[in-house]
């Protein structure tokens, strides 16, 4: 019988020799069924046969061939889909063929093999060096790679925040601090003559005194300066005030403090927003190849779930506890999506009116945290003005009243939140994101709420007497400083909550639960450590540390101090007083969404220091930024100082005439990217529906022998 077109030797060597009975019977597969009902779509038959002659066709020239081809092309053995035994052929020719090269090509092997293992062992050591590596590991092995997210996060914002500490320490403090102390040649800041005649009768404006730090000084306000920034510490490299220098002199090269300053905050900036994009979309890469169906999600649970990296006995039933409550949920799911599709029209509405008036409810919570925080920032900054100063400096609790509004408004709007969405009818997979995100926003609006409570203040002028400084001089002499010290006060009284619930309410609970009888105490339990909660716990003091490095530049170094020792307090807790929480929280999941919470703190950062560069005017009497209208404006100070030509070059890039085109070109790459990844998409769906019909194949084969045993 004549073959059909297509089938050559290779194919007859693969298949049977008898080939008329093979192809009907190949036929008869799902996956060529499947192609041919496809076929028009496809533009033409393609013959089944051709899938296998590739493989078997590549792995014979690979192993027959291997001499003839050039020895740069081949890919590395580790990539070959070739057994240990082939492998080791397939070396030997490459080795014996080696001899016979010339010496430049042999030295060049040999060098790239040395490169590989320097890089490699460079690798390993580095591995060793690394930061809790130990601790880490340890954590990863009792509870699994969820929690070992969590620490792994912790420590790349340690890392974060020391490479912006070395940043603003370099090109900020330092110069300054050498310049103060007389070791370099520099100028102080001084007013411009531009504005010499509106302050010339408003003196006050350049006058900026730091009470507290004369006279008789009692030990306890060395405390309360430390921890509210005022007095003593207000006058150090710690906050705005301090950096008074405009020009350093490095012999004939000079540094101009004010531009390294902006230059340095944009810096920062920018390194953290390219940081975070390249591991979120890591992450995000690793989310879009486990987007599956209910079907590959059950079997992934049943056949892929278990976490191996899992030591410890406790840890394992908890895991399996994690299992049986994410098959629980994937069943709950499945039976919500059956009611919602058996929904009549009257419940449909029912449940939409039911799901407004709810989210009404969660717009007054945050409505009235809001409205809170702003009349604490008010009654705080007005009671803290110069004129009551003397009766209230030293009165720790209305300093810090807006750190604690915000604290109370993050602790009970999340807990509103989770008795709100129980009654909103959604999936449970849908109700931790919901919550979380309004927990996410909750959080971080809280510090925009108070920032903007600060800016009303500051640009509110009572009088006209204060209109020629541009802001409230007489609350505010150095408002830059002002800002700083409540970004600081935020940050430590953040600490100090964390600090406080792991060993007054963790610990004693973990006591009670322990030793204490009681069935209320047994029925409380340990408290959970809930990967979420702790998350948004250090996005929101990062955000904080973002902001308030501007008018804080040291900062990044309380921040790298507050998380080394919240790394240790988190662990002991984890160790000693809390258990896992019973939700899992997968690492490759949890990691994205780790970096998209992290990535949304960095943008909303970027809204006020934006607007108070550009809109808010700089402090006449403190700060590098006291002969400028505007922070902003050292930019065009220094462009005004360019040659001509350069100039004009950036004159025209910031015009119309070269931002609409720009903005055209972007355009369009965007929208080639957006149709690039639709294509891979659909690369990536046909792919998926492959391995289906793979799996069908096989199915149908077994089936296939089944039947041929009972007939033999």
């Amino acid at each position: 019988m004549a073959s059909p077109p297509g089938l050559d030797s290779p194919v007859d060597e693969i298949f049977l020799h008898d080939v008329s009975p093979t192809v009907a019977f190949l036929h008869e597969l799902p996956s060529y069924q499947s192609m041919l009902r496809r076929r028009p779509s496809v533009g033409g038959p393609r013959d089944y046969h051709s899938l296998a002659r590739p493989a078997a066709g590549e792995a014979r020239h690979l192993l027959e061939g291997a001499g003839a081809r050039s020895p740069g092309t081949p890919p590395p053995l580790r990539e070959c889909a070739l057994s240990i035994a082939q492998k080791r052929q397939l070396r030997a020719v490459q080795e014996a063929n080696v001899k016979f090269r010339s010496g430049w090509f042999q030295w060049k092997r040999t060098s790239c093999r040395s490169w590989r293992r320097l890089v490699d062992d460079t690798k390993g050591l580095s591995s060793y060096l690394e930061l809790w590596r130990h601790d880490i590991r340890s954590i990863e092995g009792k509870f699994g790679t969820g929690i070992q997210s969590y620490f792994s996060f912790l420590r790349f914002l340690v890392i974060l925040n020391i490479v912006i500490f070395l940043l603003v320490f370099s090109f900020i403090t330092l110069p300054s601090a050498l310049s103060k102390h007389g070791v370099f040649n520099a100028s102080d800041v001084k007013v411009s003559p531009k504005s010499a005649d509106p302050l010339s009768a408003m003196p006050e404006c350049t006058t900026y005194t730091v009470s507290g730090t004369k006279g008789l000084i009692y030990f306890y306000s060395y405390i309360i300066d430390l921890l509210s920034g005022t007095g003593f510490l207000e006058t150090t490299s710690l906050f705005y005030g301090y950096y008074t220098v405009d020009t350093i002199y490095f012999g004939a090269l000079e540094y101009h403090v004010p531009l390294g300053y902006l230059l340095t905050t944009l810096a920062y900036l920018s390194l953290s927003l390219l940081w975070l994009v390249k591991r979120s979309v890591e992450g995000f890469k690793q989310s879009l190849i486990r987007n599956e169906d209910q079907f590959q999600s059950y079997c992934n649970k049943i056949f892929a779930g278990w976490d191996f990296c899992i030591t410890d006995i406790s840890a394992a039933q908890l895991k399996h506890s994690s299992l049986h409550y994410e098959l629980k949920t994937d069943l709950e799911e499945e039976r919500l999506k059956q009611k919602v599709a058996d929904r009549t029209t009257r419940e449909k509405l029912r449940i939409y009116f039911l799901r407004i008036f709810l989210n009404g409810l969660v717009l007054a919570v945050l409505s009235a945290c809001f409205y809170s925080i702003y009349r604490a920032t008010v009654y705080s900054q007005g009671s803290l003005s110069q004129e009551n100063k003397t009766r209230v400096e030293d009165n720790l609790l209305l300093q810090y009243l807006p750190s604690m509004v915000i604290t109370m408004a993050n602790f009970l709007a999340p807990l509103i939140f989770s008795v709100l969405i129980k009654f909103e009818d959604y999936s449970p997979a849908f109700e931790i994101r919901l919550t979380l995100m309004r927990c996410v926003f909750v959080r971080l609006a809280n510090i925009g709420v108070l920032l903007f409570s600060l800016w009303t203040q500051i640009t509110s002028c009572a009088n006209e007497k204060c209109q020629p400084c541009g802001y409230n001089y007489r609350l505010y002499p150095c408002w830059e400083s002002r800002v700083g010290q409540e970004m600081y006060k935020l940050l430590i009284f953040d600490f100090i909550i964390i600090f406080a619930v792991t060993v007054f309410i963790d610990f004693p609970r973990k006591l009670m639960v322990t030793y204490c009888p009681i069935k209320a105490f047994q029925w409380c339990g340990l408290q959970e450590f809930a990967i979420p909660d702790n998350v948004l716990e250090i996005v929101y003091g990062q955000t904080i540390c973002w902001i308030g490095t501007f008018y804080c530049p040291l900062l990044p170094a309380i921040a790298v101090i507050k998380y080394f020792v919240v790394f240790y307090i988190k662990k002991i807790s984890l160790m000693h007083t809390c258990k896992p929480s019973t939700r899992p929280f997968r690492a490759s999941s949890s990691n994205f969404f780790f970096l998209v919470v992290l990535l949304i703190g960095l943008i909303l950062a970027f809204v006020p220091l934006g607007l108070s560069m550009t809109r808010i005017p700089s402090s006449k009497a403190c700060g590098p930024f006291v002969k400028f209208d505007r922070s902003w404006g050292v930019v065009a100070h220094t462009i005004s100082r360019f040659p001509g030509a350069l100039q004009k070059v950036l004159n025209s890039v910031a015009s119309e005439a070269f931002a609409v085109p720009f903005f055209m070109v972007i355009c369009l790459v965007m929208f080639y990217c957006i149709a690039l990844a639709g294509a891979h998409k659909r690369v990536v769906n046909q792919l998926r529906e492959q391995l289906v019909m793979e799996s069908r194949d096989k199915l149908f084969l077994i089936r296939k022998l089944t039947e041929a045993q009972r007939l033999s």
